[in-house]
This record gives structure tokens, sequence and C-alpha cells, in this order.
């Protein structure tokens, strides 16, 4: 016969070990907790803090946010992406004085944010590393000068969709004006994604300010060109670089970066409809330690693939989607010779056929392999399809 009330005499230690055990900081070490401020709670941030957690993300914010700048004094990352109520009068009221752990700021798709709140941002938040502030269209120059006046300790910056934004913020970023202020000099990730008013002038004040950048995204940004090439090919310590869908970038452009000091690992020149087989020459030539290498639709063949294969022995991953000149004879090539390969992307390649297929297919490291509509199966390669 089991008897209920034995058995809780004995659970009852192991019950409250585990109680004790779940407040133990190192259980929780490095968790988000993911929040909807909806009604106040008490107990929420005495057990967020008693447990050790240090970073948040807000869901929904329908309280003020000193609620929790208030409540998590210790705050090192604070997530309030698509927040989209959140506005300058709520921030300023959350920022009044100095939050010296306060790390990570994600401020994304806060579209109601302008300059006024990066004020408050550059006034209390010195120790900040990482600023995400991609699609908050309002942002202008002026909030960059104020970024740049304050927040010296920054290492990641995103300007996504910042359409206001222009060579002059840039150049306040780089410390161009540094009687007004001094820059963002340890940044080592920037975010310039779709930036259209940008031009050769930005990449200019990268180049010369920025000298610790490892990456930069500079996709979507029209204004940029071969030209801007030159200043970028002078960064000795940027590992990747985005140029997806540049339009004025070309062979010219391509021929510039591998002729300077760089030593780039990642490069994605996709959509760039001007790069075709001469850039893959001159990749070949000055940027044969690429790992990454990214081309989809663009202009090359498998002329283009037969002078680039024998000099990318560090050549990782591969995508080519939608370079529809590409033949069973180019992947021939790739498959002969690019042996490290772990992913490759041949989604929309219309002329291979299941011949080539199946020489990728034997690449001892492939694990990835993108095919779009095609189907076709490998026990040792994880097809990906998309419709």
């Amino acid at each position: 016969f089991f008897n209920v009330n034995y058995f809780l005499v004995l659970l009852r230690p192991n019950v409250n070990a585990y109680i004790d055990a779940s407040y133990h900081k190192s259980v929780w070490r490095g968790v988000e907790a993911k929040l909807h401020l909806r009604r106040a709670n008490p107990s929420l941030f005495p057990s967020l803090q008693t447990r050790g957690i240090k970073k948040v993300q807000i869901l929904s914010l329908r309280r003020s946010l000193s609620y929790v700048i208030q409540g998590m004094p210790s705050i090192e990352s604070l997530n309030l992406s698509g927040c989209y109520n959140l506005t300058d009068n709520g921030l300023g009221h959350a920022f009044v004085q100095d939050i010296p752990s306060l790390r990570m700021l994600n401020l994304s798709l806060c579209k109601q944010i302008t300059d006024s709140s990066l004020g408050r941002i550059a006034q209390y938040l010195k120790n900040l590393e990482l600023l995400d502030l991609g699609g908050c269209s309002n942002i202008t120059n002026t909030g960059l000068l104020l970024i740049a006046w304050g927040l010296h300790s920054l290492k990641s910056l995103n300007l996504r969709s910042c359409r206001h934004v222009s060579d002059v913020g840039i150049g306040h970023l780089a410390g161009m004006t540094r009687s007004a202020a001094e820059g963002c000099l340890s940044l080592e990730h920037l975010t310039l994604q779709d930036c259209q008013k940008l031009t050769d002038l930005s990449l200019k004040h990268i180049s010369k300010g920025l000298n610790k950048l490892k990456v930069l995204n500079l996709s979507f940004c029209g204004g940029i060109s071969d030209a801007g090439m030159i200043h970028l090919s002078h960064m000795t310590q940027l590992w990747t670089l985005n140029l997806r869908s540049c339009d004025n970038i070309s062979d010219t452009g391509i021929m510039h970066l591998s002729m300077g000091a760089l030593r780039l690992y990642g490069l994605d020149v996709s959509f760039c409809d001007k790069v075709g087989d001469q850039s893959l020459a001159y990749i070949a030539q000055g940027l044969y330690q690429l790992k990454s290498l990214s081309l989809c639709s663009c202009h090359i063949s498998d002329d283009g693939i037969n002078r680039m294969v024998r000099q990318m022995h560090e050549l990782k991953t591969l995508n080519i989607g939608q370079c529809v000149r590409i033949t069973d004879k180019g992947l021939e090539l790739i498959a002969d010779h690019l042996t490290q390969l772990t992913g490759i992307d041949l989604y929309g390649c219309t002329k291979i056929t299941k011949r080539g297929l199946e020489r990728i297919t034997q690449l001892p490291c492939l694990k990835v392999l993108n095919l779009g509509l095609w189907q076709m199966t490998e026990d040792k390669v994880k097809i990906r399809l998309f419709s």
C-alpha cells in the first residue's frame, strides 16, 4: 500500500534543494528574460535580480520604461526591438542618471525615436558597447554627432535604413570633427545597409578614422562606387565586407580591393550586376585567403570559376545562386579544387544538371547545399529547399 504522506516527507528535502538550486546565479548565467510589460508586478524584478539575470528583452511595452531601469539598476543588456510605441519622452524619463552597467541597447524598429533620445543615451550610457538603431528612420547626422561625443566605448553600431544619415554623420563617427566630438574610434562592427545618402566620401572617413573596424556592411548603398574601394583597400583590420546590391561596384572596384592591404575572410558582392569573370581573377590574385564568397546573380561563368579555384584553398562557403551562366563544367572545377567547401548555394543555376550535382556532393566537407526547387538528396549533405 502506497503512503502518500510518507512519500511527501521523503521528497520534501529534495524539493527544497531544487528550489534553492533554481535561484543559484550559475544556473541563470547568460539568460535573457523576455517580458511583456503590461501591468505592475512587484515581485518581477527582485526575482530576476536574485537569479542574477542582467539581460532583458521587452516584447511589448505598455508601462513606463523607467519601471525596468529602476527595477534593474545593474542591467547589462536591454533589447527594445520593435517597441513601436516607445517615444523620446518615454526614453527620457527612463534615462535620468548614469547606468554604467548597461553595455547593449537595441532600439531597432523603434520608429518614433529621434536625435533627442540619442542625446540622453550619449549622456548617461557612457559604457555602451553595442547600439542597434536599425530602422530608426528619424535619426540624423546630429544624432551621430551626439553618439560620437559621448559613446567612446562603442564597438558595434547598426544604422540600417537610417535614411537621413549622410557623409557628414559618418565623418562625426570617424572623428573627422574633433573640435565637436572625439568620435567612436573603437568601432569594430558598423552596419550602414540601405543608407542611400552615403557616397565614397564616407568610405574615406571610415578608412582614416575607424582603423579598428572588422565588419562593414554597405549593402544597398547605391551612392558608393569603385573609387571608394581604394579607401577601403587600406583597412588592414577589416575581416568582412558586404557590398550586396551596390549597383555601382564593378570589376574595377574588386581590382582596387585586391591590390590593397586587405586580409578579408568574407566578401559579399551578390546582385552587383557589373561584377563578372574578371573580378574572380582579381580575387584569386589578391583576396585568396577568403573563407566566404557570395556572388549571387553576378555575371560570372565557368571561365571565371576556372580563373579562381586554384588559388582559393581556404574557401569554405561559396554562394553562386542565380548565376545562370554556370554549367556542369564550373561545378566540376569547384569539386576538383575547392575541397574545403562546407556550403554552396546553387539556387537558380538553370544550366547545371544532375551530373554536375553528383560531382559537388562528393566534396568531402560539404554539409549544406542549397538547390532551391531542385529535388535531390544525398546522405552526407543537408539540402535546403526553398520555394
